[in-house]
């Protein structure tokens, strides 16, 4: 496993929870993710290093969790050196480095709009301009950002998340969730990485999950190939439904952070045999059975969050949540003399499963109300009815 967050850590939790003899290294991992797995100090963005790492472990198999290291192209130097991988090529990576325009392009920036930024911006690269005073917000730190960015139409429904699992030919859907990108209640505040989630999304079926991966990501898969950039690995595509149908936002090339603790818990079968499927183009005839249980995220981020992160503040209560029966995923935490302490923005993943999603989100927030961090700060309106 590539990575160090949350979702590398409910990606490391679901593949060890398939029993079987199986041997899970991660590059460079957590401290929950080295509960599960052996742990070795090599950053997910040293695609020099990691190669050679995987080699050396005779590993069967290589999951990347982040964009970057898929941008820089590690998938393709791992697959040069025989070494099988969940994750695409850096030229099938480019429908998350580079925006497709999916929403109608816009000459000039007048509210409303969105402003997206052109490249990799970990989840916090787009803007949504309503009046005058967002959009001159928006330009500034777009501006800051440094990157080159589109004005599009600002289009009005209900966002979701759809993933797929992808082969480069066939798709795999999983089931679908709904994500929070603002930091405060009532989507107030400036975009984050991501404040929680839900599954499922009450208003999609499971038939019409399966035609939506048939309209949007089924053809991306045809016309990458026939690019000569076939898709293997996490094909994501933002949604919006709007009364005109259903509107794509934007694609990204791997499991989406926070939605993928939400997904995974719901899944029944074996993630690491339809990992593995897909890295070696079998995925055809492949299920994946999903539980009929909801689940509920919610993150908790450090007090500055997103404009700061947080770093060697005491973490307390986790053990307290996971007696709930709720799953605590480690995103920004590290160990400081054997303590577990905070590393980063968003800090901990709390995810709870229950019969209804009012009653996940309800384990959910009693499990995160135990664990307490100096600033700690979480929204507490996710999955709110």
């Amino acid at each position: 496993m590539v990575g160090s967050g949350g979702r590398e850590h409910a990606l490391v939790w679901a593949l060890a929870r398939g029993g079987g003899a199986i041997e899970l290294h991660a590059a460079p991992g957590n401290p929950g993710i080295a509960e599960l797995a052996s742990c070795h100090p090599v950053r997910a963005d040293d695609t020099a290093s990691l190669p050679p790492l995987a080699w050396e472990l005779g590993a069967d198999l290589v999951v990347v969790g982040p964009e970057a290291p898929l941008v820089a192209g590690l998938a393709d130097e791992l697959r040069h050196r025989g070494v099988a991988v969940f994750g695409p090529s850096a030229a099938a990576a480019r429908i998350e480095a580079s925006n497709v325009p999916t929403a109608r392009t816009l000459a000039v920036a007048r509210p409303p709009c969105v402003l997206k930024a052109d490249g990799l911006a970990a989840g916090k690269g787009v803007w949504v301009c309503r009046t005058q005073s967002e959009l001159d917000e928006g330009l500034r730190a777009a501006a800051a950002l440094g990157q080159p960015f589109h004005v599009e139409e600002l289009l009005v429904g209900e966002e979701v998340s759809l993933f797929a699992l992808c082969d480069g030919a066939t798709a795999l859907p999983l089931p679908a969730a709904q994500d929070y990108k603002r930091i405060g209640d009532g989507d107030e505040g400036p975009n984050t990485g991501g404040m929680g989630s839900y599954s499922p999304v009450p208003r999609l079926s499971e038939d019409e999950v399966t035609d939506l991966v048939e309209l949007v990501h089924v053809p991306v898969l045809h016309e990458l190939a026939r690019r000569g950039a076939p898709f293997t690995g996490a094909l994501f595509a933002g949604l919006m439904l709007t009364e005109d149908g259903p509107r794509v936002l934007e694609f990204n090339c791997r499991f989406g952070d926070p939605e993928t603790q939400s997904l995974l818990p719901r899944l029944d079968g074996d993630l690491l045999a339809a990992l593995a499927a897909s890295a070696a183009g079998e995925l055809r005839g492949v299920e994946l059975p999903v539980s009929e249980q909801a689940a509920v995220t919610i993150v908790l981020a450090a007090r500055d969050y997103p404009e700061h992160g947080d770093s060697g503040t005491p973490i307390e209560g986790i053990a307290e949540a996971e007696e709930t029966g709720a799953l605590v995923f480690q995103a920004g935490t590290a160990l400081k003399e054997g303590r577990l302490v905070t590393n980063g923005g968003r800090v901990l993943n709390v995810t709870a499963l229950g019969d209804s999603i009012a009653a996940a989100r309800a384990a959910a927030y009693d499990a995160a109300a135990r664990i307490d961090f100096a600033g700690v700060r979480f929204r507490r309106d996710i999955a709110h009815a």
